[in-house]
C-alpha cells in the first residue's frame, strides 16, 4: 500500500481562489487502488508552510510527497526539477500572506545550494501529454513559497536519509480564475485533477 501526502496552498497575491486548494478538497473524495492519500492545505507563509508539511510527514510517514502550487501565467502543468537554497521576493512582487518579504536569504544555512526532485518528473510529464494534458518539466520553482517548501522537504529527507520520493508540481490558473482575468492562461480544474489523480509512482 503506497502512502501519498499531497499538499496545496491557500489563495495569495490578491486572488480569492487557489486551484491547488480545490484540488486538495477533490482528492479527499478520490479512491485509488492500493493507495492511501492524505491531503494538507498550507499557508502562504515562509517557513511555516514547510514546518507544517514536515510535521505531517513525521506523523503520516508517507512513501511519496507531492507539494502542489499555483504558477499563474504558465500554460501547462509543470513538475519542478530543482529547488534552490534561497528565499527572495524581488521589488514589486507580492509579500507572503503575513507580509514577509525576504531578500537574498538562505532557506537553510549550510545546506546544499540546490536539491533535485526525486519524483519521476519526465515520466509524469510524458504520461500527462499522452493523456492530452498540457505538461512540461520546469527548471525553476522560483524563489517564493513554492521553492521554499520544495527545498525544505527535500532537505529534511536528505538529512534524515528517508526512503521517500518527493517534489513539487506547479499548476496554471483555473478556469474560475480566468473568468475574472480572461487574458490569464488556464486549465479546467477537472483536467488538473485528472493529472494529479493519474500520477503513478511505484515503490522501489
Amino acid at each position: 500500500m503506497l502512502k501519498f501526502l499531497i499538499s496545496g496552498f491557500e489563495p495569495f497575491g490578491g486572488d480569492t481562489v487557489n486551484p491547488t486548494a480545490a484540488l486538495m478538497q477533490a482528492l479527499e473524495h478520490k479512491a485509488v487502488e492500493r493507495t492511501v492519500i492524505k491531503t494538507l492545505l498550507l499557508p502562504v507563509h515562509f517557513d511555516e508552510c514547510a514546518d507544517l508539511l514536515i510535521a505531517e510527514m513525521k506523523a503520516f510517514q508517507p512513501d511519496v510527497v507531492i507539494a502542489c502550487g499555483l504558477a499563474k501565467g504558465r500554460t501547462a502543468i509543470t513538475p519542478e526539477r530543482i529547488a534552490i537554497n534561497v528565499k527572495d521576493i524581488p521589488s514589486g512582487s507580492y509579500a507572503d500572506n503575513q507580509g514577509q518579504r525576504p531578500v537574498d536569504e538562505p532557506i537553510t544555512a549550510g545546506s546544499p545550494d540546490g536539491l533535485f526532485s526525486t519524483l519521476p518528473i519526465r515520466a509524469m510529464v510524458n504520461d500527462m501529454v499522452a493523456a492530452g494534458i498540457p505538461a512540461a518539466v520546469s527548471n525553476t520553482a522560483g524563489t517564493y513559497i513554492c521553492n521554499n517548501t520544495m527545498y525544505r522537504v527535500l532537505d529534511y529527507i536528505r538529512i534524515e536519509q528517508l526512503h521517500v520520493q518527493a517534489g513539487f508540481v506547479h499548476f496554471p490558473a483555473s478556469t474560475e480564475m480566468a473568468a475574472m482575468a480572461p487574458s490569464v492562461p488556464s486549465l479546467p480544474l477537472s483536467m488538473m485533477l485528472d493529472a494529479l489523480h493519474g500520477t503513478r509512482i511505484k515503490s522501489g
